[in-house]
């Protein structure tokens, strides 16, 4: 739990991540989780989503929970209406994209480009590209090189199954890179390239100006290392279990499994119920939702 702060205690609308915290590991939608956010809007609170995920590739999550408000893809490279259409985009500059290709492909690790509504890659069968495609529901554009689409990119992905090359690239680029990117990990296997102002503390900030709400009055829920910049801009920041520990201790309160529908507990139980005490279960040092 975070130290020196005070959850807010109104809250009248709610950011969620989606993989790892609305969708289960199975990327399904929990009936429990599309009653809560029915509950919220019922309940006057809006109700938007953030995600690493290109817009196109939200379009499920969208229809499915029935979203109005604004939503932000590739943490907040792109921000837009339900029916995609872009009303703020924070792209990679030209030579900040080309230099994180380069590093991706010095390092050993596969990169993807995420441009326009496509997505990039140089094999169509290489590391995660069929579970990316049944994540996103679209399929990727194989190219010999990047250089059509480097000058429009929204985000670039190093994609590695091995962690310990994922943590020395992003201790690398975090130098070379610094002040001209954002880099943070997605998933533990994807390190996310964004424009500095793509991140979802950003997003959550432009998504409630849209709103006509303060941060201040905003809960946020998530489960990794690129939920963090937001928790730090929200009223109220709510992990996931199964993120990290550095991701939860990150938070205000960690709340149960995504697979246990924790979302779902967090957001019956502290904003519907606006409770701020530890549910059944739940104790110190950290307050739990189950």
């Amino acid at each position: 739990m975070t130290a020196q702060r005070t959850p807010a205690g109104h809250i009248v609308a709610v950011v969620s991540d989606v993989d790892g915290t609305l969708l289960r590991t199975d990327k399904s939608l929990a009936p429990r989780t599309v009653e809560v956010v029915e509950e919220l809007r019922r309940a006057g609170v809006k109700f938007a989503i953030v995600s690493s995920r290109p817009p196109r590739g939200m379009t499920a999550v969208i229809d499915r929970l029935g979203i109005t408000t604004p939503i932000a893809g590739f943490n907040g490279g792109i921000v837009a209406l339900p029916d995609l259409t872009v009303i703020a985009s924070h792209l990679i500059e030209p030579d900040v994209a080309r230099h994180a290709v380069d590093a991706i492909g010095a390092a050993g690790a596969s990169a993807w480009v995420f441009s326009g509504r496509d997505w990039y890659v140089r094999d169509r069968n290489g590391p995660r590209v069929p579970f990316e495609q049944r994540t996103v529901g679209f399929g990727p554009v194989a190219v010999d090189d990047f250089a059509a689409v480097i000058g429009t990119a929204a985000k670039i992905v190093a994609v590695s199954d091995d962690p310990a090359l994922l943590n020395k690239l992003q201790d690398e680029v975090r130098v070379s890179l610094s002040g001209c990117a954002h880099i943070a990990r997605s998933q533990s296997y994807y390190l996310d390239f964004t424009h500095p102002l793509a991140n979802k503390g950003h997003a959550v900030q432009e998504i409630a100006a849209r709103l006509g709400v303060s941060p201040a009055n905003v809960a946020v829920i998530g489960d990794g290392e690129n939920d963090i910049d937001m928790f730090s801009k929200a009223g109220l920041s709510i992990a996931m279990g199964n993120g990290d520990a550095d991701v939860q201790q990150a938070a205000d309160f960690v709340t149960g499994r995504n697979d246990e529908d924790g979302a779902a507990a967090a957001l019956e139980w502290f904003v519907l119920r606006g409770q701020r005490t530890p549910m059944v279960g739940g104790g110190a040092p950290r307050k739990v939702a189950q």
